[in-house]
């Protein structure tokens, strides 16, 4: 069994509580899921629900749901794809480009302005460059589309 370091657990547990703030924060009624293909989409443009699914770590059966609701609720379009008609190529709309920015702007205020109340000088830098690196980890084997969550 692998032993833990100090600075191990202590980031699992700083990316954990921030992330459950963050989640706290946020203002939409998207769910989850659903803002990752939003984001996803918008980060990326255009593409087939098969690479989404890839993109967003998503099994097709639960992607096929979550294409029905955001189509339902106009934040995204399908239609065929032009060299191969069966595949299905899916984008976000202007209304789902609206539904990502609202539920972004709730948690990005949020931070800004915890990060104004609570770091001292140097640390929002700190921050910066520490984020670089844990999006550069998430990334690790996850293929050429990445996750970054804007979108989160």
């Amino acid at each position: 069994m692998a032993t833990i370091s100090d600075d191990t657990a202590i980031i699992v547990r700083g990316v954990l509580r921030l992330g459950r703030r963050l989640r706290a924060e946020r203002a939409g009624t998207v769910s989850l899921s659903a803002l990752g293909m939003l984001s996803t989409l918008h980060r990326v443009g255009p593409m087939p629900a098969a690479r989404l699914a890839k993109a967003e770590r998503l099994q097709p059966q639960s992607l096929s749901r979550l294409i029905s609701q955001l189509e339902r609720d106009g934040l995204i379009t399908r239609h065929p794809g032009e060299k191969d008609r069966r595949t299905l190529i899916l984008e976000i709309t202007a209304a789902g480009r609206q539904a990502l920015s609202r539920d972004m702007a709730a948690r990005r205020a949020w931070l800004e302005g915890a990060m104004r109340r609570v770091l001292v000088p140097g640390e929002r830098e700190m921050l910066a460059h520490a984020a670089v690196a844990m999006l550069r980890l998430a990334d690790e084997g996850a293929g050429a589309a990445g996750d970054d969550d804007e979108d989160e």
